[in-house]
């Protein structure tokens, strides 16, 4: 019989690996700069992270979201994960955490 994963118990795992990304030109992590819209996981455990860039011209569109699914797929209870993509909502300072912004000086 299957384990009954907890899907909420892994998303804050899964939230505590996105804190430990980097956008390289920006010191602060992915998940307080506001890119991450959603972190989907089902009873399987795969996951479904959708996210946007600072930019859709983002020098780092090809490696961050691959690097983001890598550092996922490397929790123990993480089947699968696919990272989407979105500018829709466009990102925009706005989305930053109080943290992120404090951390930028513009608070």
């Amino acid at each position: 019989m299957e384990q009954e994963i907890n899907t909420e118990e892994l998303g804050d795992k899964i939230v505590r690996v996105l804190k430990t990304i980097y956008d390289p030109e920006i010191p602060v992590d992915i998940y307080e700069l506001g890119l991450i819209y959603d972190v989907m996981v089902n009873t399987d455990s795969d996951v479904k992270i959708l996210m946007t860039l600072t930019t859709p011209n983002c020098p780092v569109a090809e490696s961050l979201p691959r690097e983001v699914e890598e550092r996922v797929k490397s929790l123990d209870l993480v089947k699968d994960c696919e990272v989407e993509i979105t500018f829709d909502p466009p990102w925009t300072q706005d989305l930053m955490s109080e943290e992120a912004k404090l951390e930028l000086g513009m608070l």
